[in-house]
């Protein structure tokens, strides 16, 4: 019986070590399956996370232009001559006789001013003139006394001197005494306003009774504001690269947006002959007549000046560009999916888009809405934008490849 009991107790045993040895080896193979699982979802993660550090911008191709056309700029139309009218004398005004759109002729009578100040002034100077004579007379009456009284040693030397001395005292005080009358007079003159050339009336500034004061004392003196407005100035701004081709006498011609399809012919008759250094262009006048006064001064037009315009020319958005210090730059992406500060040279400015002459390739991508953060040599990843009304470059290539990201 203990035999038998120990070797039951044996088997057992040995059962107990077989599971025992069994279950360590099962954690032990489930902990490997656990590390190496943890350890592939790091990798991901880390994968993941470099993929998504890249940033990711959005390319498009610059638009070519047209082979050949005018130079096509915006202008400001503007009168030939404008000027302010202002009082030249104090008063309050009496009446004006033109208004605002009516067209007058050199010399037309455009309003009158009650002067009552200048008009006691003026009376008083005549009578302070009227006293000076009297002295004057006076005065000569005497001095030709004494003159024939020298001659009978009736008074001396020294008495007639005294009475031509007098006399030609009392004559430039009668001088004097003139020109202010004069003075006054022109003053009183000044009480009617007439128009130094002829042209429109664009502004009234004042109305019956206002007072005015004499001179350019600040904007509520300005009575009138006049107009020549044929023919009509259209200043242009042309860029630096085509400034060696505008010349006086260069056709040009005109399209307003209130006549579509008109053609109003004009011709550059100056330039500055100088570059502004803030805006690297020449400043460019082009006369257009305008005898029937259907352009407006101030309006806005379409200048086309006769220059032919040749050559390899882009439209980029003014959106994909940066203004960096040392200039403005294109972001370029090559096919290593890198970026590259592009130095380029604009030509014209459309307002939302503008002309690239030199720095960039019809194959070219660029990117849309730069990040003032992108650096030379940066990986990015790309994402060709559709940009609507865009003339599709021929041959057009495909965007750089993204790469796996695994």
């Amino acid at each position: 019986m203990s035999s038998q009991d120990s070797g039951q107790a044996g088997e057992k045993g040995g059962k107990l070590f077989q599971v025992l040895s069994g279950g360590a080896l099962l954690l032990a193979v489930l902990g490997g399956l656990t590390l190496l699982q943890r350890r592939s979802e790091y990798r991901t993660l880390a994968e993941e996370t470099e993929t998504l550090a890249i940033q990711t911008v959005g390319v498009i191709h610059p638009t070519p232009e047209t082979g050949q056309e005018d130079l096509v700029l915006p202008g400001t139309m503007e009168a030939f001559v404008e000027s302010p009218i202002y009082a030249r004398t104090n008063g309050y005004l009496k009446k004006w006789y033109h208004d605002i759109g009516s067209r007058v002729q050199k010399g037309d009578l455009l309003a009158d001013i009650d002067t009552p100040e200048v008009d006691e002034q003026l009376s008083q100077a005549r009578a302070d003139l009227a006293t000076a004579q009297a002295n004057a007379h006076l005065s000569e009456i005497t001095a030709s006394r004494y003159a024939e009284l020298l001659k009978t040693d009736g008074v001396s030397k020294q008495e007639v001197d005294n009475a031509a001395g007098d006399l030609a005292a009392k004559h430039a005080i009668v001088q004097s005494a003139e020109a202010n009358v004069h003075r006054l007079e022109e003053m009183k003159s000044f009480q009617h306003i007439y128009a130094p050339f002829s042209g429109v009336i664009t502004r009234r500034n004042v109305d019956i009774g206002t007072l005015v004061n004499a001179g350019n004392g600040g904007a509520s003196q300005q009575l009138f504001f006049l107009a020549q407005t044929s023919p009509l100035r259209v200043y242009v701004r042309v860029p630096e690269i085509y400034a060696n081709t505008i010349h006086a006498g260069l056709g040009a011609h005109l399209e307003v947006t209130q006549y579509p399809g008109k053609k109003i012919e004009g011709k550059v008759t100056r330039t500055a002959e100088a570059i502004d250094l803030a805006t690297r262009t020449l400043n460019t006048e082009v006369d257009v007549p305008n005898r029937d006064g259907t352009l407006l001064p101030g309006g806005y037009a379409q200048v086309h000046l006769e220059v032919k315009v040749s050559g390899s020319r882009l439209q980029v958005p003014v959106n994909a560009l940066l203004f960096r210090s040392e200039g403005l730059r294109a972001v370029v992406v090559d096919n290593n999916r890198k970026i590259h500060l592009r130095q380029i040279t604009v030509g014209r400015d459309y307002g939302t888009s503008l002309e690239v002459l030199q720095g960039l390739d019809a194959q070219d991508w660029i990117v849309l809405n730069p990040a003032d953060s992108l650096e030379e040599g940066q990986e990015v990843r790309v994402q060709e934008i559709a940009m609507k009304g865009a003339a599709s470059s021929p041959a057009k290539p495909q965007a750089p490849a993204q790469g796996s990201n695994k």
